[in-house]
């Protein structure tokens, strides 16, 4: 047996902070069923999140939740969010599932090209999605959460670049950004937090149009092209601060990309 006296302990008080836990809280995951919401609803499931997603197709929402309940608890509703009351419906049926929910990621997005490539149809479609949507799901969960929560838009890189072959798409996002900026001056004094994500280019279904699968696969191998997981855990920081903190903004970007 050692003589040796056992080494005094090291104070760590003013190294460390402590992090809230996540575990019994409940999100709402808006376009949760592929690509960053999955992700997030598999990360947030796992660490003891009871989640509650929409996606627009059935067969990826059944998927998305035997993942889900893999690692946690989740179900989830299959509707479009283009639609007046799909909002509504979606938050409805989330009450129906566990009550009042203390999480909202508001994430569901199409993509949109530049405003004169694109038909009215489809420009009102893309607004109904990408914009309307995010601010109605914010005013459903702010009315829900009342003093204390969080909300985290998934915006996108696209709101700095403004590019001209995504008009559409970028102006969106930079009202997203402008948004969320402002809502998180008016809501914060009440208790929630407001964060906006910004991802550069993410692998996922969303980007099939111009990158297929075999494509993202090899840009992910290239670390060109974020993967979903990646977001995921830039969400996650921003849910474990102390609550008298508020992470504002999370720009992702892949590390062997220069451009963006």
């Amino acid at each position: 047996m050692s003589d040796l006296a056992e080494p005094p302990a090291i104070p760590l008080s003013d190294a460390h902070t402590k992090r809230p836990s996540l575990s019994g809280r409940k999100a709402l995951i808006s376009g949760g069923t592929t690509g960053i919401g999955r992700a997030i609803a598999v990360l947030l499931a796992a660490e003891g999140v009871d989640v509650f997603v929409c996606g627009r197709d059935p067969q990826h929402l059944d998927d998305g939740l035997a993942r889900i309940r893999d690692v946690g608890k989740g179900d989830g509703i299959s509707l479009d969010l283009a639609e007046p009351d799909a909002v509504d419906r979606f938050v409805r049926a989330a009450k129906d599932y566990f009550g009042d929910f203390d999480i909202a990621i508001i994430n569901a997005a199409i993509p949109a090209k530049g405003l004169t490539a694109m038909t009215a149809e489809e420009l009102r479609y893309a607004v109904a999605v990408d914009f309307t949507a995010y601010l109605t799901t914010a005013y459903a969960a702010a009315d829900i959460m009342k003093d204390h929560g969080d909300i985290i838009f998934i915006g996108s890189v696209a709101s700095h670049l403004l590019g001209a072959e995504s008009s559409v798409y970028a102006g969106m996002k930079a009202g997203i950004a402008g948004f969320a900026e402002a809502v998180r001056k008016e809501l914060g004094p009440k208790g929630i937090k407001v964060c906006n994500v910004e991802p550069a280019k993410t692998g996922a279904d969303f980007q099939y149009a111009t990158y297929t699968a075999e494509e993202q696969a090899e840009e992910n191998r290239k670390e060109t092209m974020l993967r979903a997981e990646d977001i995921a855990v830039a969400v996650h920081f921003a849910l474990t601060q102390p609550r008298r903190a508020v992470v504002q903004q999370i720009s992702i970007a892949p590390r062997a990309r220069g451009e963006e």
